[in-house]
């Protein structure tokens, strides 16, 4: 009790206006968004797909009303209250509010940036009680039993407190008016649709919506084959900082790019292979990836709720139900457009300030979408299923709340790993000048990661990567402060990474993720002083979804 009592006044410590940016403090923050137009060709839709695409951008924009509450409890009355006030600051405000969806900036530790809310966002979001510690809640599910405990660790539910006593409530309840309205739309787009996996998708879903069990229609996701590609409902956990456990509702609303699908398609028949071959105890690997699991090249027509919160996706890769995965794998989806409008806005002008000249001729579009692909399918390859004890159980559970960083540092160095084999192996083309164009486009987009954050999971990982990569002198510091790929120590230094990486998830080695993380995931002052260079390059973009807009 004297733990939670030391708590609450930190839980109720908010921000005053003097500790929050005037509107000359609050211009450059917002101009680190770049403001860029996402078009979309719907020219080649059928009829029919065109009407239901305008049933699903309306579903769209309600997972936005979800994701607003699932942030934080204050976030609908902050909303409301910003958009009646008309003033310059007021504007500004209102447009960082919605770039960040809440009142705490992404890009700066998530630090208020409006007066009267909580220094920081709430660890446990909204899916909390927000004077909830970590203690107390495993206290608790300790004392239930396994059906009761799986269902506090659910997740598809928020855990809430009446009369003092903890209990798990699911989204299906707590969000039933809006879930309700998402069903129905998504029913109508099933029923305008000629697509017959679409339309099972689309009925599942909105069934899953209504019962909270999103397990059938997650399959039918996953054999989702149709000109309209849609994610729709609640996926990943980033922003349950206290265990990793609650998933937040995200929509993509995309368009399939056959040309683009069909070129990369072949690397996913090399998973396998590639799984045979990682630098882990042979005894860790999986005999049996999920070779059917597809892999999509879409254009976004618009992305709402977590997947359109502070850094903007460009690819990702689900669900994240471990039952899925061990049966299907997991569904690789990259937004072309948005990749490209990233690699302009933000790679460009940052090879000119990080890479010496020579090398800025070998940062490459196509390296930098070839290894965002081989993160995305990395991710479905490594441990999932452990056995720890005789204990079933998973990465995800056994690392918490660093699970996160070390699974997207994972699938970095093992997308690394991945490309290295296939070239060795003659799988791809281009031989030493490729190798080149990789690593030195990684390197680059390093320094796009790193200036998200530390408190975000990628930047944390992307943070491990660089300071073990330049401890074992495969990125070498510059004497002008730029930095360069070390080619002859690169491949053995990723591999090195990537087997400790891995080998931490096989053994669920908490101990081993903290260590790992608090010796490399921080930034040093040599990192500093880059970033610092990189001040007035935009550090992501703001996506202005105008063909979503012209339908809607």
């Amino acid at each position: 009790m004297k733990k939670l009592s030391a708590l609450l006044p930190l839980l109720l410590m908010t921000t005053s206006s003097a500790e929050v940016p005037d509107l000359s403090g609050l211009q450059p923050m917002i101009a680190r968004f770049a403001p860029v137009d996402l078009r979309v060709d719907t020219s080649k839709l059928s009829q029919p797909d065109r009407k239901a695409l305008a049933k699903l951008v309306a579903a769209a924009h309600l997972v936005d009303d979800i994701f607003l509450t699932q942030y934080w409890s204050g976030n609908p009355a902050l909303y409301r209250k910003l958009g009646k006030d008309s003033t310059p600051l007021g504007k500004a405000r209102l447009r960082y509010f919605w770039i960040n969806k809440g009142p705490w900036s992404a890009l700066d530790e998530l630090k208020a940036f409006i007066p009267g809310v909580p220094d920081r966002k709430p660890l446990g979001a909204n899916f909390y009680p927000p004077d909830i510690t970590k203690e107390e809640f495993e206290k608790w599910t300790g004392t239930l039993p396994k059906a009761q405990k799986d269902e506090a660790e659910s997740f598809f539910t928020v855990i809430r407190r009446d009369a003092g006593r903890l209990h798990a409530v699911p989204f299906s309840k707590e969000y039933a008016a809006d879930l309700r309205k998402l069903a129905t739309l998504l029913r109508e787009a099933a029923a305008l649709t000629p697509n017959p996996s679409l339309r099972s998708f689309l009925n599942l879903r909105a069934d899953a919506f209504l019962s909270n069990d999103y397990y059938a229609s997650d399959l039918a996701w996953m054999d989702l084959d149709a000109p309209l590609d849609i994610t729709i409902g609640p996926y990943e956990t980033y922003n349950d900082e206290l265990f990793g456990f609650k998933a937040s509702y995200e929509a993509y609303i995309t368009i399939r790019d056959d040309a683009e699908s069909a070129k990369v398609r072949f690397f996913a028949d090399h998973l396998q292979e590639i799984e045979n071959n990682l630098p882990i105890d042979p005894k860790y690997r999986n005999p049996k990836v999920g070779a059917q699991a597809p892999i999509r090249v879409v254009n976004q027509v618009i992305a709402t709720g977590d997947g359109d919160h502070g850094v903007k996706t460009a690819a990702f890769n689900l669900p994240n139900d471990e039952r899925i995965i061990q049966q299907k794998g997991s569904k690789r989806v990259m937004l072309k457009n948005v990749q490209e409008a990233k690699f302009n806005a933000t790679l460009v002008p940052i090879a000119r300030r990080v890479l010496p000249a020579a090398a800025q001729a070998d940062l490459s579009f196509d390296s930098f979408f070839t290894h965002i692909l081989a993160h995305e399918l990395t991710h479905g390859i490594g441990p999932h299923q452990l056995s720890i004890n005789g204990r079933a159980t998973t990465p995800r559970h056994e690392l918490k709340e660093l699970y996160s960083a070390i699974e997207e540092a994972k699938a970095d160095v093992s997308g690394l790993f991945m490309l290295q084999h296939m070239f060795d192996h003659n799988l791809l083309p281009g031989g030493a000048d490729a190798e080149r164009k990789l690593y030195t486009s990684f390197l680059t987009s390093s320094f796009r990661t790193l200036r998200f954050g530390l408190h975000e999971a990628h930047g944390k990982g992307m943070a491990l990567q660089f300071n073990y990569l330049r401890e074992k002198g495969a990125f070498r510091d510059g004497p002008d402060g730029t930095f360069v790929v070390d080619l002859a120590k690169v491949k053995t230094a990723v591999r090195e990474l990537d087997g400790e990486l891995l080998t931490i998830e096989a053994t669920g080695d908490y101990a081993g993720a903290k260590a790992l993380l608090d010796r490399f995931g921080k930034l040093t002052p040599e990192l500093n002083r880059a970033i610092e260079r990189l001040r007035d390059i935009p550090t992501d973009i703001d996506p202005i979804p105008v063909t979503a807009n012209k339908i809607g």
